[in-house]
């Protein structure tokens, strides 16, 4: 029987995950006639069908889904052993893949590239801004070696070290509405603002708001939606509405001065926590970003011991 191959797994990897020779093609930058060859003396050799060829998209047999857990595992490894190999002679190529906070220059990552790309110029680094939800599927599928979010996400197949805690407070342009901690049934109040529109309830600061919320008997029910913290803070500095914030945006530089910020009667936090895939191992180009992200993030949890949003 004829011995697996790196550039059959690769093929075979590639078109799962395209759910096509084309895609498969296109990512790998060879003909799709290459791709569909690799593939085939796959199944020809195991005498096993490992995709469904419906139309124009491929779908995973059994044995196919069987076969792609162990060919990322291999995919892995041989990444890993290039790496290591690249390591002993110096950080002088690869490529590190790390998913980042989209608030994350709140966070003292802002400088992260910067750092990494003077301290290591050969290395390839590609930096995601994305929602927690998305950094946790993108770690967990492959995509990323790892990531940083904030928790609660789903953490199946991931392995979750926490590094961080920073206090969600409430902003808004009233200081009588920010005279006392906020509570639930307050909240109503006033118009709330919220930002993370596309994830809506699914983001996991939303949804630690929405348990507190529901604990307490309140329905909350946004009347403006945004994308960005930024936005929604331009939008309370008017008058529009309330929000709620992390520490490190209520003491950033570029927080609304006519915006005050006031902690929850039952304060909740952010957590921010790496995340990587289980039984996998970091390249040691990622490993070097990881260090250097968590060794910026102490820094920010240096800061925000030694000081504290204003709240009146």
């Amino acid at each position: 029987m004829e011995t697996l191959s790196i550039p059959q797994l690769r093929a075979f990897v590639e078109s799962a995950r395209a759910a096509s020779f084309t895609g498969a093609a296109d990512a790998l930058g060879v003909s799709q006639p290459s791709v569909s060859e690799l593939v085939r003396k796959l199944e020809l050799a195991y005498e096993l069908p490992l995709f469904v060829r419906a139309g124009r998209r491929l779908r995973l047999t059994p044995a196919g889904e069987e076969l792609l857990v162990w060919s990322r595992r291999i995919l892995d490894a041989a990444a890993g052993a290039d790496q290591a190999l690249r390591d002993m002679r110096g950080l002088v190529g690869g490529t590190a893949s790390f998913g980042v906070l989209r608030n994350a220059s709140f966070y003292l990552l802002s400088d992260l590239a910067e750092r990494f790309h003077s301290e290591y110029p050969a290395v390839q680094i590609r930096l995601v801004g994305q929602n927690s939800v998305e950094v946790a599927a993108a770690v967990r599928d492959g995509e990323l070696e790892a990531g940083l979010a904030v928790l609660p996400v789903a953490d199946d197949g991931l392995v979750v070290t926490p590094l961080f805690e920073d206090e969600v407070l409430w902003a808004s342009a009233d200081p009588a509405r920010t005279a006392l901690p906020m509570t639930m049934q307050r909240i109503s109040e006033a118009p709330l603002v919220l930002y993370d529109a596309h994830y809506g309830w699914n983001d996991p600061t939303r949804r630690q708001l929405a348990r507190q919320a529901a604990a307490a008997g309140v329905r909350l029910r946004p009347s403006i939606e945004v994308e960005t913290v930024e936005a929604a803070l331009d939008l309370v500095a008017r008058g529009v509405g309330d929000t709620m914030v992390a520490g490190a945006v209520a003491r950033g530089d570029s927080f609304p001065a006519g915006v005050s910020t006031v902690a929850f009667a039952e304060p909740f936090h952010d957590t921010i926590a790496l995340l990587r895939r289980e039984n996998t191992e970091l390249s040691p180009v990622t490993r070097k970003l990881v260090a250097m992200a968590t060794e910026m993030l102490s820094g920010a949890a240096d800061q925000a011991s030694s000081r504290r949003p204003a709240i009146t």
